[in-house]
């Protein structure tokens, strides 16, 4: 089965994850302008934290993105944080979904819960993004680099989100963060790479850089809905981890790809990607400093470094509900399986950024 198999489409509800769906039709009479019943729910494949499904009804479709059922960690699943980011960037003119309602109401379906538009459109899960063109493959990459940039230039005071994260210190509350969620985790166990890179992170974070932005926290190619024919980003998906924070590091994030291997997440790791005609990693750092008026990016793999940690840290958390019992996708189990090889490529980061 493909990696567009496994992650794209929807499916069926799985079990532990159906809602009273009368109920949801009753809040969406009352709250969302031009809805009419009746409502088929399906569950998208994709995500691993919060449950997302598919309503479709006679008219058109609906996306509803609700919190896991049980027990969550504090701070985790906020929803409403993801509504929030969707509107204020909506006012910006970033391309996002727009959203039509927020509930914090448990007794409608159990749990708070948003709707927002469907937005029809291509999702790679593949970064090589194997079916298209050398030309198409290259625009793509480059609208993906101005989609980020964009982003990153949003006058967030402009539009609603200056109380969205705390400016400055940003690397050493995110470091914190992780590492007491690591470490308070204990379902999910221990592991020496992360552990020395615990120690090592917050001893090297670069000083005099206390640059603030919105910054999405997992802007990879398949949080993306582009365009059906065109390489144009329609939306981006998936705003959990967005915050006010380093567009540098955010950037980084995205950049990861190169250093990725596909089989963890979307990356080009042992791709010729010349070949491709996917920009090289150098290039594609001097395209996102030109858009946003940066000479340079000098601290570039200490992001590296931090951004691997981060995203073992939120695996290790994937790896925890599964062991809770409460994980949202088909697709945890994989993570999991992968943890213990992406911890250690987090400390080969640290390595390369001075180690």
């Amino acid at each position: 089965m493909s990696v567009d198999d496994e992650n794209s489409g929807t499916t069926r509800v799985r079990e532990g994850f159906a809602f009273d769906e009368t109920a949801l039709a009753v809040w969406m009479d009352a709250n969302i302008d031009g809805f009419a019943g009746p409502i088929t729910v399906e569950q998208f494949k994709g995500g691993q934290s919060n449950p997302t499904y598919k309503l479709c009804t006679p008219a058109k479709n609906y996306v509803l993105r609700r919190k896991p059922a049980g027990q969550i960690l504090k701070g985790a699943h906020a929803i409403e944080r993801e509504a929030k980011v969707l509107t204020g960037l909506e006012r910006a003119g970033f391309p996002v979904a727009h959203v039509y309602g927020l509930c914090t109401d448990e007794s409608v379906i159990g749990t708070w819960f948003y709707v927002m538009d469907m937005i029809e459109g291509r999702i790679f899960w593949d970064a090589t993004i194997p079916d298209v063109s050398m030309t198409e493959r290259a625009a793509i990459f480059d609208a993906m680099n101005a989609t980020m940039a964009q982003l990153h230039m949003v006058d967030y005071d402009a539009v609603g989100l200056a109380d969205y994260g705390r400016s400055g210190n940003y690397f050493e509350r995110q470091i914190g963060r992780w590492s007491k969620q690591y470490l308070e985790d204990t379902d999910a166990g221990r592991d020496h790479n992360m552990d020395r890179l615990i120690e090592w992170l917050p001893a090297n974070i670069p000083q005099g850089d206390d640059n603030s932005s919105i910054i999405h926290g997992d802007f990879r190619i398949d949080n993306m809905i582009f365009h059906p024919t065109e390489p144009k980003v329609l939306a981006v998906l998936d705003w959990e981890l967005s915050t006010l924070g380093h567009p540098g590091a955010d950037f980084a994030y995205n950049a990861m790809m190169y250093r990725m291997p596909p089989h963890i997440v979307a990356g080009l790791g042992g791709a010729d990607i010349a070949a491709l005609g996917i920009p090289s990693e150098q290039d594609y750092v001097a395209a996102y400093c030109a858009r946003t008026g940066r000479a340079s990016m000098p601290a570039y793999d200490f992001y590296m470094a931090f951004n691997f940690f981060r995203l073992a840290a939120i695996f290790h958390g994937i790896k925890g509900r599964v062991v809770r019992g409460t994980a949202s996708s088909a697709q945890a189990y994989e993570r999991v399986k992968v943890l213990p090889e992406l911890m250690e490529l987090a400390w080969g980061q640290a390595v390369l950024a001075g180690a």
